[in-house]
């Protein structure tokens, strides 16, 4: 774990000597593009959409989202710094032009309506669940009035084979409440609008979801 003005966050693959292998390791145990050009591709980004990455970690998921849509304008945000430090040495190196930035973990760095998508990738099971309503109330905020949230992480398992990977998973990192299928509640409860439950992958994990929903339009 790490701490940021009090807070705590995990770091990502717990460790922080693990830091600088999350790339390659999540490149090898997870179908890593398959689902995050999937929930890209779900997000329907528009040409001048303002998107903002939520936990964007090494920015592989902001990366892909402006590659594939170079009129957009991408921001990925994160509470650890070391990690934004590959994320913005990885975007140079590949001459992508997105904005990182750093936050507390509390209120987001942005005014109101500021974004017309919210895209999020292994991100909210690593929140507790104050902490998962906290952020998508803020994400809620800096989203326009019929803006979009996507969101890809564990769900509920599809078959007995990712029940026990759940299950074993569950040991070590905190998707309890996913598997339980609470992220649809959650994003309710936050004030989001026709919450859709997606595609569907397997990995040597568990089962990835992919999770929809708006802010409600003005009027």
């Amino acid at each position: 774990m790490g701490k940021k003005n009090g807070k705590s966050y995990r770091l990502a693959l717990s460790f922080r000597p693990l830091t600088q292998l999350y790339d390659p390791l999540i490149r090898v145990f997870m179908p890593e593009g398959r689902f995050k050009s999937a929930l890209i591709e779900e997000a329907n980004i528009r040409p001048g959409d303002r998107v903002l990455d939520f936990g964007c970690g090494t920015a592989t998921l902001s990366i892909i989202a402006k590659r594939g849509h170079p009129d957009s304008d991408v921001t990925g945000v994160d509470v650890d710094e070391k990690v934004l430090d590959i994320a913005r040495r990885k975007a140079a190196r590949q001459g992508i032009g997105i904005r990182i930035d750093l936050y507390d973990g509390g209120r987001l760095p942005y005014g109101d309506g500021s974004f017309e998508r919210v895209v999020s990738s292994l991100v909210m099971h690593h929140l507790a669940k104050g902490q998962k309503v906290k952020s998508l109330r803020e994400i809620h905020r800096v989203l326009k009035p019929g803006g979009e949230i996507h969101i890809a992480d564990f769900g509920p398992p599809r078959n007995p084979i990712m029940s026990m990977l759940s299950f074993i998973l569950s040991l070590v990192e905190p998707i309890s409440d996913n598997i339980k299928g609470m992220i649809p509640h959650h994003l309710e409860s936050s004030g989001f609008v026709g919450v859709k439950e997606g595609r569907h992958f397997n990995t040597m994990f568990g089962t990835i979801s992919l999770y929809s929903a708006k802010k409600p339009e003005l009027g």
